[in-house]
């Protein structure tokens, strides 16, 4: 419920002209500000653990390669169901944390 919210949220924020960004890859431009703010939900994190401080063009973090391996995974996978809706996200995996769990956790104890 926090990730849709926090999408609508920032989906109107974005419904005013702004200029254009750079160095876009993977997202189109109108889909950056709602796309980060998932991120940001989704990984728990700030704007600095993927861009460099004062310039979200450059590619001088390494994080910022494999975030957009994910997105391009994430968008691979969704492509793939015949409706069209989204049924992956980062949250998917990640449930807020920047590397997300490789084994389920443990069962609680018998009682």
């Amino acid at each position: 419920m926090r990730f849709l919210l926090t999408m609508l949220f920032l989906t109107a924020m974005t419904v005013g002209a702004q200029a254009p960004h750079k160095n876009l890859k993977v997202l189109k431009d109108d889909q950056v500000r709602p796309v980060m703010g998932a991120m940001n939900a989704a990984l728990g994190q700030r704007c600095g653990f993927c861009h460099v401080q004062g310039d979200n063009a450059s590619d001088d973090n390494p994080k910022k390669f494999v975030a957009r391996k994910m997105m391009e995974l994430v968008n691979d996978i969704n492509a793939k169901f015949p409706d069209g809706k989204v049924h992956v996200s980062c949250y998917t995996c990640h449930r807020g944390k920047t590397e997300p769990d490789m084994v389920p956790p443990a069962a609680p104890p018998a009682q």
